[in-house]
């Protein structure tokens, strides 16, 4: 896992280096004396800056146990396929691409973002419920959740940030 949390740290931090130069390439709209909090790049440089500080702390923390030692073989190819983490990362990966690629933007905000978080804890979740009474309480959760993230993110974006949402 040190080798895992190595290059996902070196991932994460030429993702929030990224996320921050370009949110600072975005229009401020001086000229239109807008408040400071409502420029379009304030929430993702904040988000690339978190990012960014979050994979540099895994990045730190791996090289010292040394994950720097990285092996290219197929012995490593196999335990990466093969480890639950691996599996748990590359399913968290496609929703959110299947998300920001393919829900926003073809549906209203609110709804894509309700059928991102319901689908994320459903898939998430019910693996670990073995009972029919289990498994039904953890879609009522994961509907909890949708409703709850969708209406609190959609309010915010609009009445907050005073962004017009697709």
């Amino acid at each position: 896992m040190v080798k895992a949390d190595f290059v996902t740290g070196l991932v994460l931090i030429a993702l929030g280096v990224a996320t921050v130069v370009e949110s600072l390439r975005m229009p401020r709209f001086a000229h239109l004396n807008i408040e400071p909090y409502t420029v379009p790049g304030l929430v993702p440089g904040a988000l690339g800056a978190v990012i960014l500080l979050l994979g540099a702390i895994l990045f730190l923390r791996a090289a010292r146990a040394g994950g720097w030692r990285l092996g290219a073989g197929a012995a490593a190819r196999k335990t990466w396929a093969s480890d639950p983490g691996s599996r748990r990362l590359a399913l968290s990966t496609a929703l959110c691409l299947g998300y920001a690629g393919l829900l926003v933007g073809r549906l209203p905000f609110w709804l894509a973002t309700f059928s991102f978080v319901f689908a994320f804890v459903v898939l998430f979740e019910w693996p670990l419920a073995t009972a029919r009474g289990e498994r039904i309480r953890r879609l009522l959760i994961a509907l909890a959740y949708a409703v709850a993230v969708a209406a609190a993110v959609t309010l915010v974006f609009q009445h907050v940030f005073l962004v017009r949402l697709p």
